[in-house]
């Protein structure tokens, strides 16, 4: 009888384990992948390494698959981001920025040493910009699918998030008008 309720027990816990879809980014085995593709500049070489180290690609896709993939669909983000990594990124005038990967968002620091941060807050579902210690909310997801988006002066409009609705807040922005530039 108890061999029975154990059996019973094995398969209804498996079968949840295995049907909670906590399908996650397999970020560890990705980046093993991105590493191994750049081991050397010559693909022959690599495919030799991805064949020697096989096995690291079973270790790390079992870690994934049932530790940290896991804990990323419980707590909603993955361990193995990028938190705390700086990337310099060129803006649209040509001068580059450090862009720090935070927890919650981004800080980007401009050329002359000015930081700013765009934070993402998940109980409002809402980013926001951190300029000297002040906080603006800049947009928020509503339940319908649309964004609220916050104008200067306190206003909103919602919009649809494809590119009309960009091309509705940009004008409202602009008071009304918006120009393309080339």
């Amino acid at each position: 009888m108890r061999i029975r309720h154990l059996k019973t027990a094995t398969v209804l816990l498996a079968g949840s384990v295995l049907s909670s879809s906590c399908v996650g980014s397999f970020m560890m085995t990705h980046k093993l992948a991105q590493w191994n593709k750049r081991a050397t500049d010559e693909k022959f070489i690599n495919e030799i390494i991805f064949i020697v180290i096989s096995p690291a690609y079973l270790v790390t896709g079992v870690i994934d698959a049932f530790i940290v993939n896991t804990m990323e669909f419980w707590s909603g983000s993955n361990p193995m981001a990028n938190v705390g990594k700086t990337r310099e990124v060129m803006g649209q005038d040509g001068r580059y920025y450090a862009v720090t990967t935070l927890r919650d968002g981004y800080e980007v620091k401009k050329p002359d040493g000015e930081k700013m941060q765009f934070l993402y807050d998940k109980k409002t579902d809402s980013w926001s910009q951190v300029v000297d210690g002040k906080r603006t909310e800049i947009f928020r997801f509503n339940a319908d699918g649309t964004i609220r988006a916050c104008l200067p002066g306190g206003r909103h409009i919602d919009v649809k998030p494809d590119a009309a609705g960009v091309y509705q807040v940009r004008t409202a922005v602009n008071g009304g008008t918006y120009w393309a530039m080339r």
